[in-house]
């Protein structure tokens, strides 16, 4: 007997049962035939990172007639045409997997380039140095953006901006890499959530932005 075996899609706002590998438009129900959930069909692009945003509907999403709490604008703005937009971009690889790439919010716009953050995050925890990295986009004059990977090293370990952008060149598109990199402890949620807003606050308010 060979069990299927499914790789899931979920968020806070929406069930728990949302989208499966295969990347088809979906509908899931309950037992009683009440719609729990529908998948939008994601259109098939090239593997690269691409604007594809991922969109939900069913009975148990946060309701569009109770939505964000004394928000009206970004309830229209999160429900726009009865799907609920998730924020997240994804890519739909030639063999049927759906790979969720970032948060729109997140992506970093270096030279009409866009750059996934999780990507470069990736690469840098590859380091045997690094415990945990979170990238998030600082200004540039010439490019616009530029990645900026904020790095918290395992205990003991040592390493320095320049070996940690090193590393980087040696495994990813250039452009991509890291212009700086910070050390320190990342902020955080009481659940462990990596708070990306406080980063790019920290790194506006170190420029005298705003």
């Amino acid at each position: 007997m060979c069990a299927a075996m499914w790789i899931m899609y979920t968020r806070t706002k929406v069930p728990p049962v949302n989208a499966a590998a295969q990347a088809r438009a979906s509908t899931f129900y309950y037992r009683d035939g009440t719609t729990l959930a529908q998948v939008g069909r994601l259109n098939r692009v090239p593997v690269r990172l691409a604007d594809v945003p991922v969109y939900v509907r069913g009975a148990v999403l946060a309701a569009k007639d109770r939505g964000y709490y004394e928000d009206p604008e970004a309830t229209e703005e999160a429900f726009r045409g009865g799907w609920l937009h998730t924020g997240d971009v994804a890519v739909w690889h030639a063999d049927g997997d759906i790979e969720l790439r970032d948060r729109i919010k997140d992506v970093v716009i270096s030279g009409g380039e866009n750059i996934s953050t999780i990507e470069v995050e990736q690469v840098v925890c590859r380091h045997p140095a690094v415990l945990e990295c979170a990238v998030v986009a600082m200004p540039d004059d010439r490019w616009g953006e530029r990645p900026k990977a904020f790095v918290a090293l395992k205990d003991g370990a040592q390493a320095s901006a320049e070996e940690i952008i090193g590393f980087c060149r040696a495994n990813l598109a250039h452009f991509k890499c890291p212009a700086a990199v910070e050390f320190g402890e990342l902020p955080k949620t009481s659940t462990g959530k990596v708070q990306k807003f406080a980063l790019r606050e920290r790194e506006r308010a170190g420029r005298g932005a705003p």
